[in-house]
């Protein structure tokens, strides 16, 4: 019967916090995708790219939302248990109620132990990836960079101006300032071109000039202005200067916590793929490895429930009261995991925060039903 009560408490669990989660992360990547629309629409990146690029963000969202969602899976279990009634049979058949907090806590370790896999492995894999995406992509979309009244630098080492936009398509007053050498079919040399009008050819790959004048730095650092009736500019192929270098939360924690071992001992850290600052290196660090450890702590909150009753005034309350006590301690952690990386006593305090509280919330519960039935 035990096995079989357990089974049911999990089913249970598991179901809401797929729920939750799932829609909590559908709006969190719908809002994000739609931010991400900049990728296309300013960078000139393929379609492709922004949808493998905003879905592989997705991992990072589910880990982000994976306490939150643990938090109201769980008062939403023992809620209904409550409502439907079945925990008074549970205590009623001999259950004491301790039990099924230390099923609450194990299945809170399971969680835990996902989100440390996710944070700390998954996630980093997972946004490098897409970083490599971005950095290997190269322009799709040449419209993207002919914005009206607009200096466009999207790609590094290239500024386009357009003065204006007319309903046909062309384009009215045009300057393109080449300082990276990036339109090799005009100048190997540092370059500006203007142009009177010009269009975007059919295929979207090339733009057409008309009458106009490309000024070109020559070795001896004389000026060549030449003048056209027609030239066309291929601008496919080129990369954007979308931020391609990984980011912190991007590099694997062994590489992190190898350049932390180096920073540590004042030794060279040239090798290392990011910033040297080790406040930063901390913090990312602690997010990985400390924000899991808040999971079980938020467990024993939510098994406060289990001491409601429904015959007592304001029990209704109960739930609202300890899902605003754990939702304080999920604040409070992303809170001190920013001032985590400042000092060793800070990175300390942080990580014993919830390890201490944990056997506190624990003898609570157990001093509160010490004089239950102990049957099972």
């Amino acid at each position: 019967m035990k096995k079989t009560i357990y089974t049911y408490f999990f089913n249970e669990f598991i179901r809401y916090f797929t729920i939750v989660i799932f829609a909590l992360a559908a709006i969190t990547w719908t809002v994000q995708a739609v931010n991400l629309l900049d990728l296309v629409i300013e960078d000139g990146h393929a379609f492709k790219i922004y949808f493998l690029y905003s879905s592989l963000t997705l991992v990072k969202i589910i880990t982000k939302l994976f306490p939150f969602s643990f938090l109201i899976a769980t008062i939403l279990t023992i809620s209904k248990f409550e409502k439907d009634n079945e925990l008074i049979v549970l205590w009623t058949s001999g259950l004491n109620k301790i039990h099924i907090v230390n099923l609450v806590f194990r299945i809170s370790l399971i969680v835990m132990v996902i989100q440390l896999i996710l944070s700390s492995l998954i996630n980093p894999t997972s946004l490098n990836y897409a970083r490599s995406l971005v950095k290997s992509s190269q322009l799709q979309f040449v419209p993207s960079l002919l914005v009206e009244k607009q200096f466009n630098d999207t790609v590094k080492g290239l500024t386009i101006f357009v003065d204006e936009k007319e309903e046909n398509g062309e384009y009215k007053n045009i300057f393109i300032r080449d300082d990276g050498k990036i339109l090799t079919s005009i100048s190997n040399q540092a370059s500006t071109i203007f142009a009177k009008t010009g269009y975007i050819s059919k295929n979207e790959k090339n733009l057409v000039l008309l009458n106009g004048n490309i000024q070109k730095s020559e070795t001896d650092g004389t000026i060549n202005i030449i003048s056209f009736e027609k030239t066309s500019i291929n601008l496919s192929g080129i990369s954007t200067k979308t931020i391609s270098e990984p980011k912190i939360q991007e590099i694997s924690s062994f590489e992190i916590l190898r350049c932390m071992s180096l920073q540590f001992y004042n030794k060279d850290t040239s090798s290392c793929r990011y910033g040297k600052n080790y406040s930063d290196t901390k913090i990312e660090i602690n997010k990985r490895f400390g924000m899991p450890f808040f999971i079980p702590l938020i467990s024993l909150v939510c098994c406060f429930l289990l001491s409601s009753r429904k015959d007592k005034k304001f029990s209704y309350y109960n739930k609202y009261i300890y899902f605003f006590v754990g939702f304080v301690i999920l604040v409070a952690s992303e809170i001190s995991v920013r001032y985590s990386g400042f000092s060793w006593n800070h990175t300390v305090f942080y990580y014993l925060f919830p390890i201490l509280l944990i056997p506190v919330f624990y003898f609570l519960l157990l001093k509160t039903f010490k004089y239950e039935n102990l049957g099972i």
